[in-house]
């Protein structure tokens, strides 16, 4: 009698066995899902970065919106010419293009113009800083200086120079984003490179005290907005340029007193307008508190 429940028991189990496993054997046959060869190759010509330059979330998922047509080549920021090329040829379409993006940072309050209302102790490191009062800088809104931006960007295309600034190689910035997320004031933000007029400053503050706390801020005197034919307005004390407006132009920095206006050269740098005062100190500003 026990042998016969057994041998019931095992024969039950196998056949159930048996028969989810033509299910899925079947299933599989039924559901499964093609994937395109050609998602493999264009990968691999990829730079394998997965920096999301591209609006997609890695080098993997942008080789499937390539064979989709979803994209174009052109899209990856990182990839060189060459790489654009060989991956439209593969797939038999146009490279595209877009206007080259860079990393761009609103402030120049370096510690030589800008002074700290205390000293802060701790880990190096900006977001550890700025959950200490805000860092201890006199201008709240301003650069704290310790490199997070630079530790993130794993293009090494952010120095901090002689004052604590950080300063953007367009050559090797790819607008992965990295330093916009790293930057606990908010103060980096993706540009085309066209977009050559730029506020360095990111102050809410208004009128000539904020030069107490930063020699090179805004006071809000609205003289760029006003000459700029209509392409600048006045929100919270700062100008906002509207890059939609028509071709830029460097007659807003003209007459801007603190040079917090900016016309960015592509050849020479950052340039300031005839009536900003010129920075002479090399050295690190005294502290507000002494």
């Amino acid at each position: 009698m026990n042998v016969l429940v057994v041998l019931s028991a095992v024969a039950i189990i196998g056949g159930l066995t048996f028969t989810l496993a033509s299910m899925l054997v079947v299933a599989n046959r039924l559901l499964y899902v093609h994937e395109d060869p050609r998602i493999d190759a264009v990968e691999a010509m990829l730079p394998h970065t997965n920096c999301g330059a591209c609006g997609y979330p890695g080098c993997r998922a942008f080789a499937v919106g390539l064979v989709h047509d979803e994209v174009l080549p052109g899209k990856c920021s990182v990839g060189t010419a060459e790489n654009h090329a060989a991956i439209a040829r593969y797939l038999g379409v146009g490279v595209g293009a877009r206007e080259k993006q860079v990393a761009r940072l609103a402030c120049a309050g370096g510690n030589n113009v800008a002074r700290n209302r205390a000293h802060y102790q701790g880990m190096e490191s900006c977001a550890a800083a700025a959950l200490v009062a805000g860092g201890g800088k006199a201008c709240f809104w301003g650069c704290l200086g310790l490199a997070d931006c630079a530790v993130a960007c794993d293009f090494d295309a952010i120095e901090m120079n002689a004052h604590q600034i950080p300063v953007v190689n367009e050559d090797r910035c790819t607008a992965c984003g990295d330093c916009v997320t790293a930057c606990p004031k908010g103060l980096f933000s993706l540009h085309p490179v066209g977009h050559r007029l730029w506020v360095a400053c990111a102050s809410r503050a208004e009128g000539d005290e904020v030069l107490e706390q930063c020699e090179v801020a805004c006071t809000g005197c609205a003289r760029c907005a006003s000459d700029s034919g209509g392409r600048i307005a006045m929100e919270n004390g700062l100008p906002v340029i509207d890059y939609d407006a028509g071709p830029p132009s460097d007659t807003p920095i003209l007459r801007c007193p603190t040079g917090a206006i900016l016309w960015l050269d592509p050849h020479t740098g950052p340039r300031k307008g005839p009536a900003a005062r010129k920075v002479i100190r090399q050295g690190v500003i005294h502290d507000a508190t002494s």
